[in-house]
């Protein structure tokens, strides 16, 4: 179901994915997986299609071949997506959405690790998170809500009081697991697969307004769509 005009969620915090859902890098994420499926004589549209949210490492076990060094290609793939800037833009209204913020309510998860995420931020103008929870940073990967809930945690809250903002599969499958209430920015899904999520198209009819706790201890987030 989209979003409609007025629709209202209340939270204490906002935990965003990054590419597909505040970074629009999906070509560049495709084109890092077809040469790598071409290089290892593999159809790249199984890996494509699962590729999305999860960190390199673990699509890279999943078509893993006999004798494959799967951190060294995770390694080299993680190299790869650094000279990948073309086309890196931010999801419409990302920013601004951001920029509305307190700082100390919302985070970055992310598959992608520290270097990357911050260079592709910085690549699509937008602000650097507090709180920024990367490939290295969890033990297991998207569609495990460990990052979520660290994400959660580091911001003095559990994720049940939180939204996550999602793109892909892996991803929507994590915040779910987290306990945190789940909005897909439909950049990556095909729409057959989003009748059953709560969506929006992009932020650009997104806002969220601050309300300080007592004493100052906290917010809580009005956040409109539509």
């Amino acid at each position: 179901m989209r979003l409609g005009a007025g629709t209202m969620l209340e939270a204490r915090g906002l935990l965003f994915d990054m590419d597909g859902t505040l970074v629009d890098s999906v070509a560049a994420v495709e084109r890092t997986w077809r040469g790598w499926a071409t290089r290892h004589g593999l159809d790249p549209a199984p890996i494509i299609e699962v590729a999305h949210g999860r960190r390199a490492i673990e699509t890279v076990r999943m078509f893993a071949t006999g004798g494959m060094d799967v951190e060294a290609e995770a390694a080299r793939l993680a190299e790869i997506e650094r000279g990948q800037t073309e086309g890196i833009r931010e999801v419409a209204g990302a920013g601004a959405l951001l920029r509305s913020l307190p700082r100390d309510c919302w985070a970055v998860v992310t598959s992608a690790d520290r270097a990357l995420a911050t260079s592709r931020l910085a690549l699509a103008g937008l602000p650097m998170p507090d709180v920024l929870v990367a490939a290295e940073d969890v033990a297991a990967g998207k569609p495990d809500p460990e990052g979520y809930r660290a994400a959660a945690h580091r911001l003095g809250l559990s994720a049940d009081e939180c939204i996550v903002f999602e793109d892909a599969a892996a991803g929507i499958a994590a915040g779910r697991r987290s306990g945190a209430a789940v909005v897909v920015v439909a950049t990556t899904l095909p729409s057959s697969a989003l009748a059953e999520e709560t969506w929006i198209a992009d932020f650009t009819a997104t806002t969220a307004v601050a309300v300080a706790g007592p004493q100052g201890k906290g917010y809580r987030l009005d956040v409109r769509f539509g």
